[in-house]
């Protein structure tokens, strides 16, 4: 027979994690709106636009240089000391703010899922979905510090995709422990924002791709210049590195099984993981990397990494259930 109050509590979830859902959806339509009517309705309206309390960045002409990477070169009908998207308009404060209302209904929801504050339960989807919580609360950390709202576009449809996958499938054995859970937390925290990190990097990817043809067109007339993309895609790994870094030393610390029969896949790629970001990093600080080369390293980090949490959950889960 079932449960009266859990069928209720289950109908209640999936209502809610639909609302954030169809918010999540609003505030991405809104966005693409903004940044594809962006650098006409600047142009045509300056004075509807406040200026942010910013560094200045430069909106640049970029060409393939001899090594493969972009230089930058002024555009000769703007000034070089003008941001190029610092402007905040009310429709952008109103997307950050659907942004929030869909990320505290999100929180309400995966909370509920985990069984916090009794206890911790972290299944597939749930895992999942308290991945691109966070995701979500950085990014708009991050919006509210420098112009990174075009992180929206990827970040806004995962956020709803996931939460709406969490509703499908539950269970799992609770984690046990305060180190632990420490060590989880981490390990989610580190996942958000090298997810964060990958998500630029694409978009990187796509900018470039078009700044080599000399015609941005569309939102990529609305992203800031290369290297400042650049600049905050490397911003988000040496984070993220030092969280995954903290997360693997808590496991080994606090985890007599890491190397156990149904850890050591995860444990042996999440290392690997680690190796390509510090070797990345450690690439940009010595020899400059950048470009398409830090593209492809920061994608198969992520990739990596991908396999070592969600892809061991999902066939201990899911596969081998």
């Amino acid at each position: 027979m079932i449960n009266p109050g859990l069928f209720k509590a289950v109908i209640v979830s999936f209502v809610v994690s639909l609302l954030a859902a169809a918010l999540y959806s609003i505030a991405w339509t809104l966005l693409w709106r903004s940044m594809s009517t962006a650098p006409n309705e600047r142009n045509r309206h300056p004075s509807r636009y406040r200026v942010a309390d910013i560094s200045p960045v430069r909106t640049s002409n970029t060409h393939l240089s001899q090594d493969g990477a972009f230089a930058a070169s002024t555009q000769p009908n703007e000034s070089p000391n003008k941001p190029t998207l610092g402007y905040q308009t009310n429709q952008q404060r109103n997307i950050l703010l659907l942004a929030t209302i869909a990320l505290m209904l999100h929180s309400w929801v995966v909370i509920r899922q985990m069984g916090l504050p009794q206890g911790l339960l972290l299944p597939l989807f749930t895992s999942i979905a308290a991945t691109t919580l966070t995701i979500v609360l950085l990014h708009i950390i991050l919006c509210l510090r420098q112009p990174a709202d075009y992180l929206g576009l990827v970040v806004y449809p995962l956020a709803a995709i996931s939460l709406i996958a969490s509703q499908v499938y539950g269970g799992g054995a609770p984690i046990v422990g305060d180190a632990v859970q420490m060590h989880v937390f981490l390990s989610l925290l580190a996942y958000a924002v090298l997810a964060l990190a990958a998500a630029q990097a694409i978009l990187v990817s796509i900018q470039r791709q078009f700044l080599s043809r000399h015609k941005p067109v569309g939102i990529i007339r609305a992203l800031p210049a290369l290297d400042t993309t650049e600049r905050l895609l490397f911003t988000l790994l040496g984070l993220g590195f030092a969280l995954l870094s903290l997360s693997l030393a808590s496991g080994f610390f606090y985890l007599e099984d890491m190397f156990g029969q149904q850890l050591v896949h995860k444990t042996v790629l999440s290392c690997s993981g680690w190796v390509i970001f510090g070797v990345l990093l450690f690439g940009r600080w010595q020899f400059g990397w950048r470009g398409k080369k830090a593209v492809h390293w920061t994608l198969a980090g992520f990739a990596i990494l991908i396999l070592a949490y969600f892809g061991t959950k999902f066939v201990l889960e899911v596969l081998l259930r």
